[in-house]
């Protein structure tokens, strides 16, 4: 009886830290695809306004303007950023669910968030009085 209970509390744990490291490379993943996309604006940037620029689409290449390719790309990553601050935020609760089977107490200032821009700039304009 008490080996089945700590069977089933390890096979608990296990899934909880399965959930937590598959939740952390999915943000790498996402992360590695935005750092792309990153590079392909850049790269973008540095070409003809009025050029046509050839984008890969699965295995074959496309010719689009190149207004039209930053658009795209520039979508995509919107859509990869709000995915990414999902995951971590979803990261952050299934990180406190593993602590709390485990009998760890709660991650202290781990549900901190960033400023936004007008904290920021609230904060340096009290600064520079």
């Amino acid at each position: 009886m008490e080996s089945t209970r700590v069977l089933e509390f390890l096979t608990e744990v296990e899934e909880a830290a399965e959930d937590v490291l598959t939740n952390k490379q999915q943000i790498v993943d996402l992360d590695l695809k935005r750092n792309m996309n990153r590079e392909a604006l850049s790269a973008l940037r540095s070409t003809a306004d009025s050029e046509k620029v050839k984008v890969c689409f699965g295995n074959m290449f496309i010719k689009l303007p190149k207004s039209k390719t930053q658009d795209m790309i520039q979508k995509d990553q919107e859509q990869l950023d709000k995915e990414i601050n999902d995951l971590r935020k979803e990261l952050k609760a299934k990180v406190n669910h593993l602590n709390a089977i485990q009998g760890k107490p709660e991650l202290i200032g781990y549900n901190l968030s960033p400023l936004s821009a007008d904290e920021v700039k609230a904060i340096n304009h009290l600064m520079k009085r």
